[in-house]
């Protein structure tokens, strides 16, 4: 169940970037975390009736963090490839054991990041410059070179790590009807109060628009953060990081057939830096049990 949710994540960056033809990035993204916040509201609304203020607190903290990472992905999805997306959001499991070093920031059940995990983090961030710089790069001009969109990508990724260690100090205190529901809602109102920061808001009502929102609301959004939620009780974190490694693998294998996206060889060389990076550091340690992002 969880390589299938792996897979639709995957396959939600080629959809979302068609969509991006007929709306607004960040309308596209209110709108989607609008329809999964309804859903799970109506599939909670028992655990619903009595939050505690912490509770709200924990999910408003978790939300704000879930919504920056969809804000900025979206908007650099606008502006780059559905398959470089994937790959730069994919340094969230790089991101996250590094922030880790941090004593004040870990959780309790993470363990500090070791040298397989500074190892995975030069490999990944060797891949992105290669994924993300033309082969005329310099040192002098290395910053520039790399695309706008590339840019906002990297920093949802930073959000996204920001969100994993939230949910990981929270999430032994609340139940998970409740903080995966309040960390929606929270997130949909975010992004509705920052909706003006996105440049001009359209949107036609066109099929891929009405099918990208009900795959990514209903399914990559409210199902998926349920079904991994269950998966991760009866799966090893190392097992698990290995199977959301495969998101960018789909969503290059999708853009490909479906928007004849391709790689070149540096391209290449880049994305399989990133992946080396991500197994290196999931799989040589005993590492932090908080795991990848989902799309």
């Amino acid at each position: 169940m969880l390589l299938a949710v792996v897979a639709l994540w995957g396959v939600t960056f080629v959809l979302v970037k068609d969509a991006l033809k007929d709306t607004a990035p960040l309308l596209f993204n209110f709108l989607r975390m609008s329809v999964a916040a309804l859903a799970l509201i109506l599939l909670n609304r028992r655990h619903l009736r009595h939050i505690p203020r912490r509770t709200i607190a924990s999910g408003a903290i978790v939300g704000l963090f879930l919504a920056a990472g969809y804000q900025f992905q979206t908007a650099g999805l606008a502006r780059t490839t559905a398959a470089k997306s994937a790959f730069i959001t994919s340094l969230v499991v790089v991101v996250v054991p590094l922030l880790t070093a941090i004593p004040a920031v870990r959780p309790a059940s993470a363990p500090a990041p070791g040298i397989a995990t500074l190892l995975g983090a030069f490999l990944a961030f060797a891949g992105l410059m290669f994924l993300t710089t033309p082969t005329d790069t310099t040192w002098s001009n290395l910053v520039t070179s790399v695309g706008t969109g590339d840019l906002l990508t990297l920093l949802c990724a930073i959000a996204f790590a920001g969100h994993l260690i939230a949910l990981a100090h929270t999430s032994p205190q609340v139940p998970i009807p409740q903080l995966a529901t309040l960390q929606i809602l929270f997130a949909a109102l975010v992004m509705g109060a920052t909706l003006s920061l996105g440049g001009p808001i359209y949107f036609s009502m066109t099929p891929r628009v009405i099918v990208a929102l009900a795959v990514t609301g209903l399914f990559a959004t409210a199902a998926a953060f349920t079904i991994q939620s269950w998966a991760q009780r009866h799966l090893s974190p190392s097992h698990t990081a290995l199977l959301l490694t495969l998101e960018p693998v789909f969503a290059w294998l999708t853009s490909f057939f479906f928007l004849g996206e391709q790689f070149g060889s540096r391209s290449f060389v880049g994305a399989l830096l990133i992946l080396l990076g991500i197994l290196v550091t999931e799989l040589l340690p005993l590492s932090s049990p908080v795991s990848k992002h989902p799309l």
